[in-house]
């Protein structure tokens, strides 16, 4: 089958032909429709402690088409099924102990599309059962494979333990900005501003329903109040992901505040603890989801209480998609770039 290949870091990543994959017992194989760039593919596509094998497939967004079935799956979905899927394959009976522990803590998970099972970058891809998801008849496979990345900003959001009334300050306009920032509205935020350098992704974060956008070269905490009122939000969620954005929600963020950091950052970083301590800062790192995250996601898209179809920008084919995927290390005017392999 046809896959993107990752060459090592530096190097583009090149279209050529892999084995396409068998499914085990209680697997599904996917005909790839559409696949998101994850800004977290990017990272590990860089030099650093989390690079990629060289050889490996990425992408972790996706949805498709059930095409083959596993001997212990008949009857719980059948070929031609339009489906979305976690990004992980995980045994069906877990470790003792570990019997409610979500997806990414279960130590005999297997990623998706991280350099152990191949990605959706491809034709086909394979899957779990269990953490597959049919798409509402009203569910286009592009929202399909929106569903990854908005569920990672609804996790932000429940992960900040935020309050209605609350004053929410959201640092970056990607994609898990953008979510973290429709979320945190309907779960009651009084203000939700986006802090972001660009005039298109201030212009998403309107369009998602942010009640004010700053710029982030300016001063941050000014403007905030400008906007809002608040000297300083009573949450900051922090979505970009380079060294340094951890500290600058610790100092934004109002005493006894709380900051949630869903930005992937894979260097190391540097902050001043006794700033935080001095003022009694809740400091929550996340990673991932809930599955029933997906379940709640599916539902707000299918009933038109989130419209995501404006958050894809760009759509390329196999051909293109190595220049895409470059072009998003410097991104101008692209919000969600889709691979569709056909």
């Amino acid at each position: 089958m046809k896959a993107a290949i990752f060459e090592g870091a530096g190097k583009p990543l090149t279209i050529g032909d892999i084995p396409s994959p068998d499914p085990g017992p209680h697997e599904l194989i996917l005909k790839v429709k559409a696949c998101g760039i994850c800004g977290s593919d990017l990272h590990c596509t860089e030099h650093g402690p989390f690079t990629l094998p060289e050889g490996s497939v990425m992408g972790h967004e996706f949805s498709g088409e059930v095409v083959g079935l596993g001997t212990g799956v008949q009857g719980r979905f059948a070929e031609g099924e339009r489906v979305t899927a976690l990004p992980v394959i995980i045994p069906p009976i877990p470790p003792v102990g570990l019997e409610d522990a979500e997806p990414w803590m279960r130590p005999d998970m297997q990623p998706i599309g991280l350099g152990q099972i191949p990605g959706a970058y491809a034709e086909y891809v394979r899957v779990g059962v269990t953490q597959t998801r049919r798409l509402p008849e009203n569910v286009s496979f592009e929202q399909g494979a929106l569903v990854e990345p908005l569920t990672v900003g609804l996790h932000a959001v429940n992960r900040a333990e935020m309050r209605s009334g609350d004053n929410v300050l959201v640092l970056g306009a990607g994609p898990i900005g953008l979510a973290s920032t429709a979320f945190a509205l309907r779960m009651g935020a009084a203000n939700v501003v986006v802090s972001e350098m660009t005039d298109q992704r201030r212009a998403l974060a309107e369009s998602v329903g942010a009640t004010a956008t700053i710029d982030a070269r300016g001063n941050v905490l000014e403007q905030f109040a400008e906007k809002t009122g608040a000297l300083m939000p009573d949450v900051v969620i922090e979505a970009v992901g380079v060294p340094g954005m951890v500290q600058q929600a610790v100092d934004f963020v109002k005493p006894r505040g709380r900051v949630v950091v869903v930005g992937v950052c894979q260097q190391q970083d540097q902050m001043m603890p006794m700033v935080a301590i001095m003022k009694e800062v809740g400091l929550q790192f996340v990673l991932g989801y809930e599955p029933r995250d997906w379940d709640t996601v599916l539902s707000f898209i299918a009933s038109d209480r989130l419209r995501v179809d404006h958050l894809v920008t760009d759509r390329v084919g196999f051909d293109a998609f190595p220049g895409a995927f470059e072009a998003l290390r410097t991104p101008s005017t692209q919000c969600k770039v889709m691979l569709k392999p056909e």
